[in-house]
């Protein structure tokens, strides 16, 4: 009986694994994740008021917004003047940035305020433009 042999060229084709869709996922995610980032770190757009003001703080806190319709969001969740109350009180050491369109009605930030020393906030700054 003959021995039968075999090509290394073979085998090698065999052996190998195709990569290509593990990079077009790979290049997918980092796509994915370059075009939603800056949304997360901003928030919502709103056109803040200037003025002079202390020194940036770099604290990690809750961002409240306030667009110029009036309409509220934490943290890039809308939600309404009834539900602010409860979700402050979860966190009442963290340190609250009120954001607010300077076309806003200055009554409903007065109000969001209200709720915040309701909510026995300590620490509040509200966000200008320089």
């Amino acid at each position: 009986m003959r021995k039968r042999k075999t090509s290394l060229i073979s085998i090698r084709e065999v052996c190998d694994i195709n990569l290509t869709p593990m990079m077009d996922l790979t290049f997918i995610l980092l796509i994915t994740f370059i075009i939603t980032f800056p949304m997360i770190e901003k928030g919502l757009p709103v056109n803040l008021p200037t003025g002079k003001g202390s020194a940036k703080n770099t604290d990690k806190g809750r961002n409240i917004t306030i667009d110029a319709q009036g309409s509220l969001s934490i943290d890039s969740k809308f939600i309404d003047k009834d539900e602010l109350l409860a979700i402050v009180k979860e966190t009442p050491d963290a340190l609250i940035y009120v954001r607010a369109d300077k076309d806003v009605n200055y009554g409903i930030v007065a109000e969001v305020i209200s709720i915040l020393h309701e909510a026995k906030i300590e620490k509040m700054a509200l966000v200008t433009q320089e």
